[in-house]
Order: structure tokens, then C-alpha cells, then sequence
């Protein structure tokens, strides 16, 4: 469902948004976190505003995803390219996040797009 360009998630699944659809959502929604899935170094190279590190990789992905996120809360994730976030998107759709997207083609669409990105390092 779509309602003024901006795409209405239902907790079952996660939306995939393009980076455009993302930028307008991310503006409207003030209180959105931003989960980048990503390596240290992969964030470090540049990431999103108001990013949150937690690599996918990691053995406890959901554990801190769990105690860094709020599910309650809406959430737009990112990866490279869009394949590690879309399954970080569904796990977090299991864990009870009840409005999640996952960015299609990830932080290198995003900057594709000509969005800007950050390069602050990540803190530790």
C-alpha cells in the first residue's frame, strides 16, 4: 500500500524502498533508526546519517539488535548492495520489529542516487 509516495509496511515482512523512496521516508520520519549490516571497515569507508553499527555477520546480530534497537520503533536497513539487509531485515521481523525496510541495492544505490553519506568513524 502506498499512501503520498510514502510505502505502508505490514509487520510480516519488510518493505524493500529505493534509495528515493527511502530519503523521503527517512525526512518524514524523524524517529526512524538507520541499521547499517555492513563491516567496521565497510562503515568506516562512509554510511548514513544517524547510522547504527551491527555487521550481520557477527554471531550475536540478534542480540544486540535486540538491546541497541527499539522494535517499537521504525527501521530502514542497509548493506552494500541489499542482500546481507534484506536478511537482516527479515530477522528482524522475527524478533518483533513491526516496521522495517531494507534499502534495494543498498548504501551503493543510495549513493547512485547522488544521496549523501557520512564519514564519521564508527564509535567503538
Amino acid at each position: 500500500m502506498c499512501i503520498a509516495g510514502i510505502v505502508m509496511v505490514s509487520a510480516a515482512e519488510p518493505a524493500t524502498v529505493s534509495p528515493a523512496q527511502a530519503d523521503t521516508w527517512l525526512a518524514a520520519t524523524p524517529k526512524a533508526q538507520v541499521l547499517d549490516v555492513r563491516t567496521k571497515e565497510e562503515f568506516a569507508g562512509g554510511h548514513l546519517a544517524k547510522a547504527i553499527l551491527i555487521p550481520w555477520t557477527d554471531k550475536d546480530f540478534t542480540v544486540r539488535a535486540a538491546k541497541e534497537l527499539d522494535p517499537r520503533k521504525p527501521v530502514l536497513v542497509y548493506c552494500l548492495s541489499g542482500g546481507r539487509s534484506a536478511e537482516a531485515a527479515a530477522a528482524l521481523v522475527k524478533l518483533g520489529f513491526t516496521e522495517v525496510r531494507n534499502l534495494a541495492g543498498g548504501i551503493a544505490a543510495w549513493q547512485q542516487a547522488g544521496k549523501p553519506i557520512d564519514k564519521v568513524a564508527p564509535k567503538p
